[in-house]
């Protein structure tokens, strides 16, 4: 009934919501009112009241250009393959020189791949880009079967192989393990696709090294009690109507309660920008939100897949993981350059955690891998941000050259 009692609250605050709107937009728009005024001040609540909500559907990427050289280019999406749980988006755009190829893989974590904008729009000056744009469970038929993290594994295989030889992959978070699954396999298998070379960008490739705050709520409950606390079937209004899923909402309210007091401050910050007119620093915090609030729901048998294999056992960190049943060998990566990225404040993945892959990519060459400690950023500092832009890409930029 977990859902369904999320549905009916929601239900129940969207005409409370549209009033709000409706006072927002109609009314008090057409008072003249000096900034600091009552009229702003109610002005400004009664925004807040109308962004009081999570949306369900994908935000738009709004990539319409990028700075390549001395010019704008125009950049258009387009879908190159699309599959029941997940499509495989390019970014096109027209260039005089061929770019290097990469896959960007973005995480099925409770958030659209969309969250990885800023990721994208940097990469995209020096590469031609593809993200993993994941479908929000709930809309998924349960006709369209079971996705679980070796379906993960197969969707980025299939990815790669459409991308075709010489690609590059690099993978934020929580599919950094499903990311050298992958490129293990391809390379056991002389896949013709596997990628030149694979950035893991702060994942949990052994959550038992310092382990954060989530690394130990994953271990602390069993199996048993998330299937039973966690898990919900989707109301029948939906097209994924009774499958059963991890409600993005839930993992929204458990990033929000990790942070509460600094996504407190900012909606604070939000009232006083609305209440004294100051739309462009309102508009920031806004856009933030409206990404933020944005949420997605994953499948039961991913959601605790995830939590049993990655997290409980650490299955990849231990030599246990198995891939269709046959087990993973990391040690089969010989060609693909490794590139491990961590954030020294990251309170998600915190520092081991991604380098660890160095150790299980035993028969790499010394050359053929880097690690890049980024010292002063949390986990979305990692790749999203002026340190992004400005240190940590650079590095990633000259892997990928070099390996082209």
């Amino acid at each position: 009934m977990l859902y369904q009692t999320y549905q009916l609250q929601d239900d129940f605050l969207t005409p409370i919501r549209d009033f709000a709107n409706f006072m927002t937009g109609g009314l008090y728009r057409h008072i003249p009112a000096p900034p600091g005024s009552p009229i702003r001040g109610f002005a400004a609540a009664w925004e807040l009241i109308s962004r009081y909500r999570l949306t369900h559907e994908r935000p738009e990427f709004g990539i319409t250009s990028v700075r390549v050289g001395n010019r704008d280019v125009p950049v258009t999406e387009e879908v190159a393959l699309d599959l029941p749980f997940g499509k495989l988006l390019k970014f096109s755009k027209d260039v005089d020189t061929r770019q290097p190829r990469v896959l960007v893989v973005a995480p099925l974590s409770g958030h659209f791949a969309t969250l990885l904008r800023g990721t994208v729009k940097t990469l995209l000056q020096d590469h031609e880009v593809y993200i993993t744009d994941w479908t929000n469970a709930r809309d998924v038929p349960l006709d369209a079967g079971d996705f679980g993290v070796e379906d993960y594994v197969d969707y980025l295989i299939r990815f790669l192989e459409e991308i075709g030889p010489g690609a590059h992959i690099l993978a934020v978070c929580q599919p950094c393990v499903q990311a050298l699954v992958a490129v293990a396999v391809m390379s056991e298998e002389k896949n013709p696709a596997t990628p030149h070379s694979m950035t893991l960008m702060a994942g949990p490739i052994d959550p038992r090294e310092s382990p954060t705050e989530v690394n130990e709520f994953a271990v602390s409950k069993s199996l048993d009690w998330f299937e039973t606390s966690v898990i919900s079937r989707v109301p029948a209004r939906f097209a994924g109507g009774g499958r059963g899923v991890y409600p993005g909402f839930l993992q929204l309210a458990a990033f929000v309660a990790m942070n509460i007091d600094r996504h407190s401050s900012a909606h604070r910050k939000l009232y006083d920008h609305l209440a004294k007119g100051e739309t462009d620093e309102a508009a920031k915090i806004k856009t933030f939100y409206d990404e933020y609030f944005a949420v997605l729901d994953m499948t039961e048998e991913f959601y605790l897949e995830t939590i049993d294999r990655i997290f409980h056992k650490a299955e990849l960190a231990t030599g246990d993981f198995t891939y269709r049943g046959k087990k993973v060998d990391p040690g089969a990566i010989r060609h693909t350059a490794l590139l491990t990225v961590e954030g020294g404040r990251d309170d998600i993945c915190a520092l081991g955690q991604t380098s660890a892959a160095h150790d299980l990519c035993n028969t790499l060459r010394p050359h053929l891998k880097r690690h890049h400690l980024q010292a002063n950023v949390g986990h979305y500092g990692v790749f999203n941000g002026k340190r992004w832009e400005r240190e940590i890409y650079p590095v990633v930029r000259n892997m990928i050259l070099a390996t082209d």
